[in-house]
């Protein structure tokens, strides 16, 4: 059984696969400065008697990399983890290769591979847009090519900076108004966070998806995926088609070409459980 781990900002997903089979899917907080017994502590509590044949892995989190390192190299089985000099399959069509987050490029490969390519063959390009602690709207080829996006916060981190910085307003519980027009603060914020991000997101892709028009000839797929998109999706016109968990999708398919061009694995005394 292949694990995959996909270390976020403010939640960690872990997945596990057969195949290409997903079994089980578990969202955790993450903990920045969490020790790597404390992960093995986590990990072997979600997975129990699952037998790890693989670990694929990735993290946007700095601190948490040393961990999550040392506690790869106890391991006896293939370890994958992305990072620079880690061969994925993925062309960065960008000025600078390396600003790019391990997770965006693992979630391109899974676009592609699984909304990009047509039952004929050919490619088509894709417009991921990732519903995080940042709110991502991500573009790739019909090749398969990363060619770059656009960022910006994520919904709950500007409610919760709007909360901090206005004196009259506060935090309040996210859900998608039942209209644009709040009769009351709460209803104002529900309005402004849910349905102005989903306009936020809208315009950002009808002005990607013309790009992509003009450049390649063909409209993009466009695929919504991470934690808060079940909050925004149904609110945006644009989004066609959703995968929640798509990075660990690009992590699986990561581990399988790394290893079949002989990317060598970690190390370790442990067994075959994590």
């Amino acid at each position: 059984m292949l694990l995959t781990v996909d270390v976020g900002n403010s939640q960690t997903v872990l997945a596990t696969f057969d195949g290409a089979r997903r079994i089980d899917c578990w969202r955790v907080t993450t903990q920045p400065r969490a020790t790597a017994d404390e992960l093995h502590m986590l990990w072997r509590g979600l997975l129990r008697d699952t037998v790890v044949t693989g670990v694929a892995a990735c993290s946007t989190v700095p601190a948490q990399l040393p961990a999550l390192r040392q506690l790869l190299d106890r391991l006896a089985v293939p370890v994958t983890l992305i990072g620079p000099g880690v061969r994925t399959g993925v062309p960065l069509h960008v000025d600078n290769p390396r600003e790019v987050g391990a997770d965006r490029v693992v979630t391109a490969l899974a676009a592609h591979e699984l909304y990009g390519r047509r039952p004929d063959g050919t490619g088509r390009p894709v417009v991921v847009v990732d519903f995080g602690t940042s709110t991502t709207v991500d573009a790739v080829g019909p090749d398969g090519q990363f060619l770059g996006g656009a960022l910006a916060p994520g919904v709950e981190v500007s409610l919760d900076a709007l909360a901090a910085r206005a004196a009259q307003l506060r935090s309040v519980e996210l859900t998608v108004p039942t209209q644009a027009i709040g009769k009351n603060t709460v209803a104002a914020l529900q309005s402004g966070m849910v349905l102005g991000f989903a306009g936020l997101v809208d315009g950002l892709v009808a002005r990607i998806a013309a790009e992509l028009v003009g450049q390649f000839g063909a409209a993009p797929v466009v695929v919504a995926t991470g934690g808060l998109h079940r909050l925004l999706v149904d609110s945006c016109r644009s989004i066609g088609e959703r995968e929640p968990d798509l990075t660990v999708h690009g992590l699986r398919l990561a581990f399988e070409r790394h290893q079949s061009s002989g990317g060598s694995g970690g190390g370790g005394t442990s067994s075959g459980r994590p």
